[in-house]
C-alpha cells in the first residue's frame, strides 16, 4: 500500500506559498509508516517548529491498473476520503533551496492522516464536492473538486503512467489555500460536505 501525493493543484495554495504553477501534476510519496494511526494524537516532531495541516480529499483505488485511460479512470475508485499532509514547514523550506527532495518535511511518523471513506455513489459529481478542516471549532480551509487543477480522472491517468495502482493505494489530491500552523492543544476535524470523517488533537 502506497500513498501518492499530489502538491500544487488549487491555484490559490499555490499563490500564498508564492509557488510557481507546474506544467504537470507534482507527485511525491508517503511511505505507510506516515499513516497516523486511528484515535492517536499528533505529535508536533522536534525537529520542526512550523508543522503546518493541509486538508486534502483522499482516493482509494479498489483495482490494480497501469497506463490508464482517463475515460477509464471511474472505475478505479469507489470510495472518497478525506486527510491532512501534515508538513514541517521550515524543513520543507530548507530542502527545497537546496534542490534536495522533500520526505523529511513530509513524510514523517504520523504525517499522514486518513479520515474515514464514503461510497462514491453518494455524491452526484466527484468533480464538484465540498470539504472543509475546522481548528478549534473554527474553519481553517475550504476546498470543493471543482477547484482542482487537475481533476482526479486525470490525476488516475497521469499518476498510472510512472506508478503502478495497486488495490488499497491512496492519493492525496491536493490541498486548497489556507494551510497554517498547529499547536499543541488544537484539534483538528475535518468534513467532507456535512459529514464528519476525522478528529484529532495535536500535542
Amino acid at each position: 500500500m502506497k500513498i501518492i501525493c499530489i502538491g500544487r493543484n488549487y491555484a490559490a495554495h499555490i499563490e500564498e506559498l508564492k509557488n510557481e504553477r507546474p506544467e504537470h501534476p507534482v507527485i511525491f510519496l508517503k511511505p505507510d509508516t506516515a499513516i497516523l494511526l486511528k484515535k492517536q494524537p499528533f505529535f508536533i516532531p522536534e525537529f520542526s517548529n512550523d508543522v503546518h495541516h493541509e486538508v486534502e480529499l483522499l482516493i482509494k483505488v479498489k483495482k490494480i491498473g497501469k497506463h490508464i485511460d482517463r475515460k477509464f479512470a471511474h472505475t478505479y475508485y469507489d470510495e472518497i476520503g478525506l486527510g491532512i499532509d501534515f508538513t514541517a514547514r521550515d524543513l520543507q523550506t530548507q530542502l527545497k533551496e537546496k534542490g534536495l527532495p522533500w520526505e523529511k518535511a513530509k513524510a514523517f511518523d504520523g504525517a499522514a492522516v486518513i479520515g474515514n471513506f464514503l461510497p462514491k455513489n453518494e455524491f452526484k459529481d466527484v468533480n464538484n464536492i465540498q470539504f472543509q478542516l475546522k481548528k478549534n471549532g473554527s474553519v481553517v480551509q475550504e476546498g470543493n473538486t471543482s477547484l482542482l487543477l487537475w481533476k482526479i480522472d486525470e490525476l488516475i491517468e497521469y499518476v498510472s503512467k510512472y506508478f503502478t495502482l495497486k488495490i488499497g493505494d491512496i492519493i492525496f489530491t491536493g490541498t486548497p489555500a489556507g494551510v497554517a500552523k498547529v499547536n499543541p492543544n488544537d484539534t483538528l476535524t475535518g468534513y467532507i460536505e456535512e459529514k464528519e470523517v476525522f478528529s484529532i488533537k495535536v500535542k
